[in-house]
């Protein structure tokens, strides 16, 4: 039985320290190449200070429109996971509220 599980990140910057190119691999993954993405969005609790630490990376490449389809799928999948977690339907459906408002803008904005 597998005890640990691992995800690695390799991000390759240009001279200004800019993300160009993000790559991501791990254990539990099925492919065995680590694959390229255009944004990660990492959060880490900090139980001693009861408080979020947070990494946000995008490539400079990544388009605004796709930037913003990034955040609301973040979002809904963190409603998801707070219901799965806490049973808070509440909290969930909130969250799931603002993302459709958020889709609804989106549209309007980009005309599809």
């Amino acid at each position: 039985m597998k005890t640990t599980s691992e995800i690695n990140f390799k991000i390759e910057l240009d001279a200004d320290r800019i993300p160009e190119k993000i790559l991501w691999d791990a254990t539990e993954k099925p492919e065995d190449a680590a694959q390229e993405t255009s944004a990660i969005n990492i959060s880490i609790w900090d139980p001693s200070v009861k408080n979020t630490m947070r990494i946000d990376l995008w490539t400079k490449e990544m388009p605004v429109d796709e930037m913003k389809r990034f955040y609301i799928d973040c979002l809904g999948g963190m409603g998801q996971s707070l219901l799965n977690s806490t049973g808070d339907e509440f909290m969930s459906s909130e969250i799931n509220m603002l993302c459709d408002k958020l889709v609804e803008y989106l549209k309007k904005e980009y005309g599809n």
